[in-house]
């Protein structure tokens, strides 16, 4: 059953997300779906509701650089790349990194990096603080179906298939953030 969840409710929609819940959440242009990227499980889930090839992979949500931070092969990134990546977050800004060893592989898919993001919307990053790390972050879609704008556009998506749905304003932007590649500063997305 879908549980609905105000802004002010933030700490027990991070708590569906411990348990291995699939949430949709606003961000700054479109809803998200998220959950823990370290539950397979529950990433397997959100990959379901989307009907999209896992080979895809997803990108990854914080509310600060110390959340991504572990994620990122630091020793492969120049300061003053990392720099420009300060300078940008928090903001509708998401860069590929090359991935620490660590991260699990089903975040990324087929591709040899990992995308994130610090975002400076507001319902968005309170989640990530409640939820304390980092959340994936796909569009809130049937995979080739337009992203949703709305809560009503979400249920009308995955309905009761879907564990939760944090309620709140978009942050405004037209479109999808950016998507840069951080070594080489190439367009992914515009």
């Amino acid at each position: 059953m879908l549980q609905r969840f105000s802004v002010e409710h933030v700490a027990a929609a991070a708590a569906l997300l411990h348990r291995g819940g699939v949430l949709a959440y606003p961000t700054e242009a479109v809803f998200g779906l998220g959950c823990d990227p370290h539950d397979e499980a529950a990433f397997k889930r959100l990959f379901a509701l989307k009907q999209r090839p896992a080979t895809q992979g997803v990108l990854l949500i914080a509310a600060d650089l110390a959340q991504v931070e572990p994620y990122i092969d630091m020793a492969s990134v120049p300061a003053a790349v990392m720099h420009e990546v300060r300078q940008s977050w928090p903001g509708p800004h998401t860069w590929i990194f090359p991935r620490a060893a660590h991260v699990p592989p089903w975040i990324c898919g087929a591709h040899a990096g990992i995308a994130l993001r610090v975002t400076a919307h507001a319902p968005a990053a309170a989640l990530c603080r409640a939820f304390g790390a980092p959340l994936v972050s796909t569009s809130a879609n049937p995979h080739d179906a337009p992203p949703a704008r709305d809560a009503d556009t979400v249920v009308g998506y995955f309905g009761d298939a879907l564990d939760g749905l944090l309620d709140g304003p978009l942050g405004g932007q037209a479109r999808p953030t950016t998507i840069r590649d951080a070594l080489s500063g190439a367009t992914v997305r515009a």
